[in-house]
């Protein structure tokens, strides 16, 4: 269970605050308006930014002081992640190796990945040979691969058109089913976090709200929600 106990973040002018868990397997968009703290959230609990107070914990371990990427998180940002001069292979590879020393079973479970996206037989190329979705769905084969248990989303397909941007959200519940992964992801658009088919929480006024059933928060949003969708 992620568990983000009483969590603080404070600097001048700015105060976010959140305090609730969520089980293994849910899917929760985090959505609100424009510097807020959704991606500062994201930076939190992947451990680039230090809470001011509180503690994020998983399965009950505290997370503080363990550097990003020895933790149990895999994070995608609108870029990808992805190294320019290496290949897809080589790319997908880090997420097993990180000296890309694969073993024969290790470059299966590669093509595999690339076969499960849709890119089976791109592996060769560079990430500037891709198309946004193809570049998306290699960053997806990558958190496939690395199969860790909390999956940080920050805005990854916003740059994408609406049809390319459902498919990913598929795949992205496809990739979730298979390794299990709690999934946090920041959106501004409130089909993107219907589409996840979770959850949604909302942050309004330094406060990072408790997850709630999406559909039915959207269907009938509190006042802060409502202003942010322009509803009256």
């Amino acid at each position: 269970m992620l568990q983000l106990d009483r969590l603080t973040y404070v600097q001048p002018g700015f105060r976010l605050f959140a305090d609730w868990s969520a089980a293994p397997g849910s899917r929760i968009a985090i959505m609100g308006p424009s510097g807020a703290g959704k991606s500062t959230l994201l930076s939190i609990v992947a451990g680039f930014l230090p809470p001011t107070q509180g503690r994020v914990l998983w399965d009950g371990k505290e997370l503080s002081g363990i550097p990003p990427g020895d933790r149990p998180i895999t994070i995608l940002f609108q870029d990808q992640n992805l190294f320019p001069h290496l290949s897809i292979t080589q790319n997908l590879g880090l997420g097993l190796r990180p000296d890309l020393r694969l073993s024969g079973a290790q470059a299966a479970q590669v093509e595999d990945a690339l076969r499960k996206v849709g890119l089976e037989g791109l592996g060769p190329r560079r990430p500037a040979q891709l198309s946004g979705g193809q570049a998306s769905r290699a960053a997806l084969a990558r958190a496939l691969l690395r199969a860790r248990p909390i999956l940080l989303l920050d805005e990854p397909f916003a740059a994408l058109g609406p049809a390319l941007r459902q498919d990913m959200l598929d795949l992205v519940r496809s990739v979730a089913g298979e390794t299990g992964a709690l999934v946090l992801m920041v959106t501004h658009d409130p089909q993107d976090a219907l589409a996840l088919g979770g959850q949604l929480a909302f942050v309004a006024d330094g406060i990072v709200k408790p997850p709630a059933d999406a559909q039915a928060l959207l269907a009938d949003p509190p006042a802060e929600v409502r202003d942010y969708l322009g509803r009256k």
